[in-house]
């Protein structure tokens, strides 16, 4: 190929000189015949050794893409137990996937159901018809044992105390109901902090009411509780007039 292309160029070289002239033509030409000659086998095997690159290249990932082939299928013919352990494992492996992704579904519904419990709280009580209780020379945690709603549990009638399973804000109520011979004193107290309370002074011969209310931000584990103050008491019945309430008015 590079002979015929040189062939190529001197014929035109030719063609180019006159007859008459050629003698002298030739000799001045000398300088530049020689390179253009040069220039034109350059490019002439510059792109025959391209064109052979990419054969060369697209003829190598061809035989690649077959001693792969070829290799995966000599190793499942020379280790079929292997091989069929692999495909084995694998689906074992898509099934182990396939189970831990329902487990996770699962676990997730589960959280959701016991955020919707853990915000679902509310509970009442009264002390029921024991007549009057009191007066003690100290403090006592009254225990409200007629319960009415304990949503989600926070209330321990056998303790009287409320602990906040979840962070948030609550709303709790009381209310006291005595004879007036006495007095009555009654406490709400979070953590042994007392909050809000009532009192009422001697007034004669006669049955009365009072009842407080308060809104308070508690942590989980807190505790809120009632007490009836010293020298003093408190009177209930079937009436239930001495209560104690609250609820969760949202978690935090």
């Amino acid at each position: 190929m590079l002979v015929s292309s040189g062939n190529r160029a001197v014929q035109l070289v030719f063609k180019w000189c006159d007859c008459k002239t050629l003698t002298f033509k030739m000799k001045m030409s000398c300088t530049i015949l020689y390179p253009l000659l040069l220039l034109l086998f350059s490019c002439a095997t510059l792109s025959e050794v391209q064109q052979k690159e990419k054969g060369v290249q697209a003829e190598g990932t061809k035989r690649l893409d077959v001693q792969e082939s070829s290799a995966l299928l000599a190793f499942s013919e020379l280790h079929p137990d292997s091989f069929t352990w692999i495909q084995s494992e694998l689906a074992e492996l898509k099934s182990t996937v396939n189970c831990l992704k329902n487990t996770l579904q699962v676990t997730e519904e589960q959280l959701k159901q016991l955020k919707r419990k853990e915000d679902k709280v509310a509970f009442a009580a009264t002390l029921g018809p024991i007549g009057n209780l009191g007066p003690f020379n100290t403090d006592i945690t009254l225990v409200y044992k007629d319960v009415f709603v304990n949503e989600g549990s926070a209330y321990n009638p056998t303790t009287g105390i409320f602990t906040a399973f979840v962070k948030g804000v609550y709303f709790f109520t009381f209310s006291g109901h005595n004879r007036s011979s006495k007095p009555m004193g009654l406490s709400l107290l979070k953590n042994g902090h007392q909050m809000i309370t009532v009192y009422n002074h001697p007034q004669g011969d006669r049955y009365e009411t009072a009842s407080n209310s308060i809104s308070l931000t508690l942590e989980k584990g807190d505790q809120v509780y009632m007490r009836l103050r010293e020298n003093t008491w408190v009177f209930d019945n079937v009436n239930d007039h001495t209560s104690f309430s609250g609820h969760l008015l949202f978690s935090l």
